[in-house]
């Protein structure tokens, strides 16, 4: 009878550093995506720190385009407000609007402060492109350990849900194409 207590007690004791050991493994890659999207969110706010400049320069130059000017500057604080990635992804399509709309004014285009912002613009792009990738790689390694044996039991246990990967949509995908050549 008593080696019997002892062999349940090991076992008992095994399960349990199982169950700690995946719950623990799911907490850093939980923590791992949360921290890739605070690397989005860092670089898109960079990015829309750069509008009120890129409006302003536009504006001295294209002023018929306030309409468009103006939905930049509305986008941009709805998402400084939400965080929303729907809003983010219409502002970087307004946003490449602008730059399609300085392809119209050729004085703009020559402006040393329209191409700093423009370098500027560029550069921010490839660093949130490759925070968006950065992400990905993390929620698609953490909604794996979530549905990996043993993994998925500890998950449904402790409420471990699916995450979203970050997609841009097919017509953003041509717009920043058109805007980076």
């Amino acid at each position: 009878m008593w080696p019997l207590f002892v062999f349940l007690g090991i076992v008992v004791f095994i399960i349990v550093c199982i169950v700690l050991s995946k719950y623990n493994k799911l907490v850093k890659l939980k923590n791992e995506v949360k921290q890739s999207r605070s690397g989005i969110d860092i670089y898109s706010e960079q990015r829309f720190d750069l509008i009120p400049n890129l409006v302003k320069t536009v504006k001295a130059y294209a002023a018929h385009e306030e309409s468009v000017l103006k939905q930049i500057t509305e986008l941009r604080t709805q998402y400084m407000n939400t965080k929303d990635i729907a809003t983010e992804a219409e502002l970087n399509n307004r946003i490449n609007n602008i730059l399609l709309i300085a392809e119209n004014y050729p004085d703009l285009k020559a402006s040393r402060n329209f191409l700093n912002l423009q370098q500027t613009l560029t550069k921010i792009e490839n660093e949130l492109q490759a925070a968006r990738r950065i992400y990905n790689i993390d929620v698609t390694n953490y909604n794996t350990a979530i549905h990996s044996v043993p993994t998925n039991i500890v998950a449904s246990l402790f409420g471990f849900k699916e995450e979203t990967l970050f997609e841009i949509s097919e017509m953003q995908a041509k717009d920043n194409v058109k805007v980076n050549i």
